[in-house]
């Protein structure tokens, strides 16, 4: 009969090659050849990391960044770059399997057809478009899949726990105000080597150095894309740095110093905060005027949230019984009241009066479309399955409540951004990871 069998040898994957196996003892199977078909570069926890995974992710980061004009750092450089950003993504990954934290295929597939129509393209323009890239589709998935997870994560272990006091507005309106760079925005790209918690002073003056190395890389004139690609430990590295658009009140006191100076196409120096050392690039500067007046919808809204017990099936099915219930002339609020599992709940559902950008896209557009008096069908956000309804809109000026809520969302930025990389940071120390690659361990 023939057979393959899989063994583990020395680190490498290895299958040995198919043989006969006459029915007789083992000593008459005679010599048999053996292909190496991967190796492990690095166990992470009770997971692996093979060089073909690495290599495939190499190979598509190196397109993409072609495909942004950015020149490719050496392939040893971008290997270990990606590598990195591999383990923190298996870490987390992990943590949020067994923390029951999944996306069902249902979810996976509508937010594939949102990169779609996006992008312009059919579902199968889109696998088109992937497979000249030589990308595999189902590799794809599984990759958006886990971007969806690891942003989920990210909200329930950071951002649902992160609070901005109305003290805290008020001392940032102040200092706002005092700032020559007030309703400016900036287009930003950088540079981010991060130091551990509790470093000693040597692995401290190793990580400036390295900052260094960086900062003199981009003055000789190798493009800043490349360097941040080859030096950065921000998750947009292979992205060329790119932070993109800021307003002044969405940056850190220490970058907006640092940009205030600069014109376009100049780089800062190298900058230290408690994540590590920055380098800034600033690529545009812009001003803007704030609106003084908007519309605003008064609306209400229905909650059911999806987890491990409430599929998504399951969760837009009870809003389509409630829905027909609406139908027939049923008391939202009463229905709020006894279904909603959002805070709003308790008062009928009432959100009061949301300006542009107050919900998130999703909700937004589909309350948008709807008009006064008018019940949505079951939409689907971040935080599970809404029923909304309109109650009324007007036209206001909010020039002291837009500043105010700016203000908001920049502090919960800021400190979202903070608490999110100490959180990543405690979660990696925890984790067991072997380097097989390059002798390390």
């Amino acid at each position: 009969m023939k057979s393959k069998r899989t063994v583990l040898l020395g680190g490498g994957l290895v299958l040995a090659a198919a043989v006969a196996f006459p029915a007789v003892s083992a000593a008459a199977e005679g010599p048999r050849s053996v292909q190496v078909i991967d190796r492990i570069v690095v166990v992470v926890n009770d997971d692996i990391i093979t060089r073909h995974e690495l290599s495939e992710r190499a190979r598509v980061a190196s397109a993409q960044l072609k495909q942004r004009g950015a020149p490719s750092p050496p392939q040893a450089v971008l290997e270990k770059q990606i590598l990195e950003r591999m383990i923190t993504d298996r870490v987390q990954l992990q943590f949020a399997k067994e923390t029951g934290l999944r996306v069902e295929d249902t979810e996976l597939d509508r937010a594939i057809s949102r990169i779609a129509a996006e992008n312009k393209l059919s579902l199968q323009q889109l696998r088109a478009a992937l497979e000249r890239d030589g990308v595999d589709f189902n590799r794809f998935r599984e990759d958006i899949r886990d971007e969806i997870t690891i942003a989920r994560l990210r909200e329930r272990e950071v951002e649902n726990r992160i609070t901005v006091t109305e003290g805290e507005i008020d001392n940032f309106i102040r200092t706002q105000q005092g700032s020559a760079t007030r309703g400016d925005e900036f287009n930003l790209s950088h540079v981010l080597v991060t130091v551990p918690e509790k470093a000693s002073p040597e692995t401290i003056q190793a990580r400036r150095e390295r900052a260094e190395q960086a900062l003199a890389q981009i003055k000789s004139g190798t493009d800043f894309r490349q360097v941040a690609a080859s030096f950065s430990d921000a998750p947009d590295a292979l992205k060329g740095g790119a932070i993109g658009w800021r307003t002044s009140s969405r940056l850190p006191s220490l970058f907006l110093e640092a940009v205030q100076g600069l014109q376009a196409g100049q780089v800062s120096g190298i900058l230290r905060s408690p994540n590590g050392f920055h380098i800034l690039k600033l690529n545009e500067r812009r001003g803007t005027a704030p609106p003084v007046s908007v519309r605003q919808t008064h609306a209400r809204h229905i909650l059911i949230k999806t987890n491990e017990q409430v599929s998504e099936a399951e969760a837009r099915r009870r809003l389509l019984i409630l829905k027909e219930r609406l139908d027939n002339n049923a008391d939202f609020a009463e229905l709020a009241r006894l279904h909603s599992e959002d805070a709003s709940g308790a008062k009928g559902g009432d959100l009061g009066w949301l300006s542009p950008r107050d919900t998130v896209p999703e909700f937004e557009r589909a309350m948008d479309r709807l008009k006064p008096g008018e019940v949505s069908e079951p939409v689907r956000s971040q935080f599970g399955w809404h029923l909304i309804q309109v109650l009324e809109r007007r036209q206001e000026d909010v020039s002291g409540e837009r500043q105010r809520l700016e203000a908001r969302r920049a502090l919960r930025a800021r400190k979202s951004d903070e608490a999110y990389q100490e959180w990543l940071r405690q979660l990696r120390d925890k984790a067991y990871i072997q380097y097989r690659l390059d002798g390390r361990s």
